[in-house]
């Protein structure tokens, strides 16, 4: 990580670096799920839904959650990078956004694990079932996500190691599609993180018990896709920092795993939280993880992405400027508003670049 703080610029707005990847500024937008995929191919809505980022003067931008297998995904409509067609599908689209837009794209690689095989959050979630387009899904031991949901399979080790070169496949495909930067999701309940949490690993072989052992398939993960990845291009990992579960994974674990990730050339950590149980008790608000990303920040020295609500650009800018995060992430916020990064330079007094087609909206200009 390459930080060049400049004084006559906002913390924001100022540059930064991971490996060769340089961004224009600390603002990230979050990859988003819209379930709006066709056997796992993006379609036409991801054209216009990247689209739009392309051109937002962020720092960076993530595709959805991507998932490496068939039965990875959330929902029946979810993206994978599993298949000649998924890979062709995403070309298109990242050719789409270089083409027009300036924005650095990433692709966030993931297994939905035992939260597999479920609706869109618009039609409740529920449990699809194989007869109605869903399958079976898998985890790390056989413990349904709730009361409501379907019991995964247990995955046998053979399972496990064959997931690990799924990871390696996506990476892969990835590269030939020409997308910047990878990042792992291990957060929100998914697979990575179900092998993590205690809540949701009941596993007495070696990816289960300790610690380290649950650590182990993250870590074997992560360690195969940097292996391949090109080592000029950085790969990060988001996490849930906590399940605000008593008994569950906690800070401290996640600072132990990050010094793990962080040895294996880790780049950044995304800090998130929760998803592994219904019975998690979290107080919502404004910025309410940041201080989870300060923490694992300090203890230690890797740079960390905040997210939760951030929509103010004063309150992002003061995360930077404290030292909370070295990037922040907005993912609603980004929603609602597409042209954030824009209407944030103007708040804070910065100039950054529009495309030309639009340079007569500058307020500067319309002054």
């Amino acid at each position: 990580m390459d930080v060049l703080l400049n004084n006559s610029v906002p913390p924001l707005f100022s540059p930064i670096s991971f490996r060769q990847l340089e961004l224009n500024n600390r603002i990230m937008v979050s990859p988003m799920c819209q379930y709006s995929s066709i056997d796992g191919c993006v379609s036409d809505w991801h054209l216009m839904h990247l689209g739009q980022f392309s051109i937002s003067g962020a720092g960076i931008m993530f595709v959805e959650m991507t998932n490496v297998e068939e039965r990875g995904r959330i929902s029946p409509h979810c993206v994978g990078l599993y298949s000649e067609e998924n890979e062709k599908a995403l070309c298109k689209v990242v050719e789409f956004c270089s083409n027009f837009g300036s924005v650095p794209i990433g692709v966030q690689l993931a297994h939905a694990g035992r939260k597999a095989s479920t609706a869109p959050p618009w039609l409740g979630r529920h449990y699809v079932p194989p007869d109605q387009g869903g399958w079976q899904p898998a985890g790390p031991s056989a413990i349904a996500a709730d009361e409501t949901a379907q019991t995964p399979d247990a995955l046998a080790e053979s399972e496990i190691t064959a997931l690990i070169e799924a990871f390696v496949d996506s990476a892969n495909r990835a590269q030939r599609i020409g997308f910047a930067a990878i990042e792992l999701h291990a957060a929100h309940g998914y697979l990575l993180h179900q092998f993590l949490s205690p809540i949701s690993n009941f596993r007495k072989d070696r990816y289960g018990g300790t610690l380290q052992n649950r650590m182990r398939f993250p870590l074997s993960v992560f360690e195969s896709v940097r292996d391949v990845w090109p080592d000029d291009k950085p790969i990060g990992v988001r996490i849930s920092a906590t399940d605000w579960v008593e008994g569950g994974w906690s800070v401290d674990d996640s600072v132990e795993f990050t010094k793990e990730l962080k040895a294996l050339g880790c780049d950044w950590i995304d800090v998130s939280s929760g998803g592994i149980s219904r019975h998690q008790d979290i107080t919502t608000g404004a910025g309410y993880q940041v201080h989870l990303s300060r923490a694992i920040r300090d203890r230690t020295g890797i740079a960390t992405i905040a997210v939760g609500l951030i929509t103010d650009p004063k309150h992002a800018n003061s995360i930077i400027a404290k030292g909370d995060a070295d990037i922040v992430a907005l993912a609603r916020g980004m929603l609602y508003n597409p042209r954030w990064p824009w209407h944030a330079a103007n708040q804070l007094g910065v100039e950054i670049g529009f495309p030309n087609q639009y340079m007569r909206c500058k307020p500067a200009l319309n002054q």
